[in-house]
């Protein structure tokens, strides 16, 4: 498989876009390398969560490799996890930005293209959906965005993936 390669704004290195079950595996392990010593949400994920990496990796690399491959076996419900988390010590706004920037600069020093704006879309989208859900609200209005493996013009009306 050829990989596309994308060139940065100021002509600096070069990166793939997100392609394949590796590339997300990756990304998400880098991310998580990254979260659980982050100061504001280390805790969360260490502490309170007190997270199996090992176990979590594989499902959460399915979760991705579903919303921006359009393939994999992701079939979980993946807010119920973090009411759980939520309930034992509360996730605030500023978790769910610190998570977001972590994840952002992430996929930007990892990849380049349009399935990694997608990816960097779509995590803002579930930050503001779960943190309106984890304070009793209502996810809010859901927005069409383009997907990068769609023809020019065409759009996929995005599903809510925390729902059952």
């Amino acid at each position: 498989m050829t990989k596309r390669i994308a060139v940065n704004d100021e002509g600096g290195v070069l990166r793939a876009d997100i392609s394949s079950r590796t590339d997300v595996e990756a990304l998400v392990e880098t991310f998580y390398s990254r979260a659980f010593v982050d100061n504001l949400i280390g805790p969360l994920f260490v502490d309170v969560a007190q997270m199996d990496l090992s176990a979590h990796l594989p499902v959460i690399a399915d979760f991705w490799e579903v919303t921006l491959l359009r393939t994999g076996s992701y079939r979980r419900n993946a807010l119920r996890p973090h009411v759980e988390l939520h309930e034992k010590s509360p996730i605030t706004p500023e978790h769910l930005l610190r998570w977001l920037d972590i994840w952002s600069s992430t996929v930007d020093n990892l990849h380049s293209g349009p399935r990694a704006e997608f990816a960097k879309e779509q995590a803002r989208r579930i930050a503001y959906s779960m943190g309106r859900r984890l304070h009793g609200e209502s996810a809010g209005d859901f927005i069409t965005i383009e997907r990068p493996d769609l023809p020019p013009g065409f759009t996929a009306r995005n599903v809510d993936h925390t729902s059952p």
